[in-house]
């Protein structure tokens, strides 16, 4: 069974939750959640997490003894370096060849969910190079000039019954070493194909608002499966 490594990139800035990776969540700083979950699943052999912050990184001293450290170059620092360059640097730190890259920011991530992605790019992977997680979505778009994009107003369609469109959600990014290097170095493969999350799971923290409902969601979910 081939095994994945998993990457976590996390830096200490954060433009519109301060200080977010450490954010108590639920009473835990809010990166807990998906390391733990990293921690269950099956196909995951090994995590790396990248970071420029040493109070992550002392975190993670004192809660978990396994992870590997990497300490970000100032060259890749920063709120405006693609992720891409910053996977490039992971991967030359790494002896693995498959990869799941996630985020702190996701924490009803479930390792259920990772281990099924994981299993559908091996089965896949002599037609699709790489994966990715997208939300289903079907309802009726519109562009900026109020031009219908997938339906026709004057034909109303109840949205059940509209094409479905895909969201990629960030949640995560499975690929190996050579096909991020044959794609120029993108975590989004030549060949790539999708895996579609539970849209609850799939919620991405990105503000305030999304903090609290993410928590007030993971509360729920506690409590249903007590």
């Amino acid at each position: 069974m081939n095994k994945v490594t998993a990457l976590l990139p996390m830096k200490e800035h954060s433009e519109r939750v301060p200080n977010k990776n450490l954010k108590l969540f639920n009473g835990k700083p809010l990166y807990h959640s998906i390391v733990n979950q990293l921690i269950l699943a099956k196909r995951i052999n090994k995590i790396i997490v990248d970071t420029d912050s040493n109070n992550i990184i002392d975190d993670i001293k004192l809660n978990f003894k396994d992870i590997m450290v990497i300490n970000r170059p100032e060259e890749i620092q920063g709120d405006f370096v693609s992720m891409n360059k910053i996977i490039e640097y992971d991967l030359t730190k790494s002896d693995g060849e498959y990869f799941i890259q996630t985020h702190s920011t996701n924490p009803l991530l479930k390792s259920v969910t990772i281990d099924k992605a994981i299993e559908q790019f091996f089965n896949n992977i002599q037609k699709h190079d790489s994966l990715f997680s997208v939300t289903r979505v079907q309802t009726r778009f519109y562009d900026k000039d109020i031009n219908p994009i997938n339906h026709n107003p004057k034909e109303l369609k109840r949205t059940q019954d509209l094409d479905p469109y895909y969201e990629e959600n960030s949640n995560f990014y499975i690929f190996s070493k050579s096909s991020f290097k044959s794609s120029n170095n993108e975590r989004i493969g030549n060949k790539p194909n999708f895996y579609v999350m539970n849209k609850i799971e799939s919620i991405d923290i990105d503000d305030e608002n999304d903090f609290l409902i993410a928590e007030s969601l993971k509360e729920k979910m506690d409590q249903n499966e007590s």
